[in-house]
This record gives structure tokens, C-alpha cells and sequence, in this order.
């Protein structure tokens, strides 16, 4: 009985980062063919999927849901990991959040920032195959929280 509970809570500590990680929401990317891509509007960005950023009547589309990335006051919008699993910002319009992509002064929004994807020659590279200005790559993964 004992040699249970060690294993199930072994099992627990070890599944909590993935039970963590939040709600799928697709790929940002530009590539209008990838099944996840928030620009394939028959996908991941069809504005009829009740998750899809481009639904704007979502959770995660609507201006009005602070879990949404086209709130401008949204401060739990989706985040944003690339390929590694690294930490990208948030998906949001809010330029005053200092996560925000659309912060032209922080870490994720600065076009002259390595981590921002609006940097041209950093995260947000045309050439990266998981950038998503990349329009043949996989973009970045978009999570929702639960």
C-alpha cells in the first residue's frame, strides 16, 4: 500500500509541469496551410473554432475576455513558447503589459530585443523555422491558461 502512494505521487510530481502548461491554442504563424496555424482560417484559425484567436465571440478572440489577445487591457492573454520550449511573451494588443508583444519597450515587443518577434534579426526572423513571420515555418505555440 505504502509502495502505491510513493509511486503514485512520483507519477503526480512528474505529470504537474505538463498539466501545467495550459490549453492548445495553435501555432502564430503566417503559414496559411499548417493544420495549427492561426492563419489557416480552415485550422487552428478558422474564426468558427471556439478557441481560435480570430473568434472574436472566443475566449481567446474576443476583445472583451481578459484571457483574449485582441483585448488592448487583457493581462492574462495567451503566452507564446517557440519550438525549445522557451518562453516567447504574451499574445496581446496591450501595449502596457511588459510581457506583451505589442509593448514596444519590453523584453517581448522591443523590435531591437533578441527575444521579441517583432525583431526582424531575433525570434521574429523570416528565416527561423519557427518564427511566425516564417511563411512555410511552424510559428510559435500558443498557450492559453485554463
Amino acid at each position: 500500500m505504502k509502495k502505491t502512494i510513493v509511486y503514485l505521487s512520483v507519477l503526480l510530481i512528474l505529470m504537474l509541469p505538463v498539466l501545467c502548461l495550459g490549453e492548445d491554442l495553435g501555432n502564430l504563424s503566417s503559414n496559411p496551410y499548417a493544420p495549427k496555424s492561426s492563419s489557416n482560417p480552415y485550422g487552428a484559425g478558422s474564426p468558427y473554432n471556439s478557441n481560435s484567436i480570430n473568434n472574436q465571440y472566443g475566449t481567446y478572440g474576443s476583445p472583451y475576455s481578459n484571457k483574449s489577445a485582441t483585448n488592448p487591457y487583457a493581462t492574462d492573454a495567451p503566452k507564446l513558447y517557440d519550438s525549445q520550449g522557451n518562453y516567447r511573451g504574451k499574445l496581446s494588443n496591450n501595449p502596457y503589459d511588459p510581457e506583451s508583444v505589442s509593448n514596444p519597450y519590453g523584453k517581448y515587443g522591443s523590435p531591437y530585443s533578441p527575444d521579441s518577434i517583432n525583431n526582424p534579426y531575433g525570434a521574429g526572423s523570416p528565416y527561423k523555422s519557427d518564427s511566425p513571420n516564417n511563411p512555410y515555418g511552424t510559428g510559435l505555440k500558443i498557450k492559453g491558461s485554463k
